[in-house]
Order: structure tokens, then sequence, then C-alpha cells
């Protein structure tokens, strides 16, 4: 691994990554919005959660699964802290082998008081990124929706 051109092959990847460079974005994009809701003691993972289950009134997991492209372990995990919290409540599926969730009346509550946060981290991510960073983003992610490469 001594030789210049690798050396300079490994720069290249440290400077030009694009998972490198997404996940650093992430990572401090992802902090605004955790910093804001922090009083609420909300993360950002957690409020989208709500948000969806909020705006499907009954959430399948497999939706929810396929809409923020998640793992269903991952989804469970979250769930089950929510659910402790008492944000979220198991609600009935199309059969019993379907486990859906919803919203109950503290995690309604909980999101109302969280939008104003949410607001302001918003108009911070999009003045870090600039009008065509958050336009490009937007962008991406709508072609991305529904694809999950393996």
């Amino acid at each position: 691994m001594g030789s210049a051109k690798t050396k300079e092959s490994l720069q290249t990847i440290e400077r030009e990554c694009v998972a490198g460079r997404l996940r650093l974005i992430n990572r401090v994009i992802t902090g605004l919005y955790d910093e804001a809701l922090r009083p609420l003691d909300l993360k950002l993972s957690q409020m989208t959660l709500l948000v969806l289950a909020s705006n499907l009134g009954v959430a399948r997991p497999a939706d929810v699964c396929c809409a923020l492209q998640m793992d269903p372990s991952t989804l469970s995990r979250n769930l089950e802290r929510m659910r402790a919290q008492g944000w979220i409540e198991r609600l009935p599926g199309e059969d019993a082998r379907e486990h859906c969730f919803g919203l109950t009346l503290e995690g309604k509550k909980l999101l109302r008081r969280a939008v104003p946060a949410w607001q302001r981290a918003q108009r911070n991510a999009n003045a870090l990124l600039g009008e065509k960073g958050a336009a490009a983003l937007r962008r991406i992610a709508r072609n991305c929706s529904g694809k999950r490469q393996g």
C-alpha cells in the first residue's frame, strides 16, 4: 500500500467517495434536526416514523420499511422504544399475523409540539445546503424512492 499510485488513489477515495460524502452530510444534517428535537426527547428517526404513521393512520410495517428503505429489524427496534414511550400502539392488521401500528394520543400531541422544532431545523438544513443543494437532494430522493440496491 506504499506506492505513490496507491496513495493517490486512497486520497481520491477520501476526497471524492460519494458514499463517504453522503455519510458526512447525513451526520451533519441529522445532527441539526436531533438538536432541535432534543428538548422533546425525540430523535429525527423517531419523528419520521411518527409522521409516516400519522399520515397512514394504520401503518403496516412492510409499507413503512419500503417507504423508508429500512430493514424490518431496525423498524422493530425503533417501534419498541416508541411503544415504551407511549407514542405508538399496536393496531390490528388485515390478518392476525400482521402487527400494524398507529399513534397514541400522546404521540399525536408530541408530533404537534415537534413541528416548530422541525421547521427550525429544516430552515437551518436548507441554509447549509443552499437552494440548489436542497433541490438536488429532493430530486435524488424521488429517484431513489422504492429502489433498493443490494
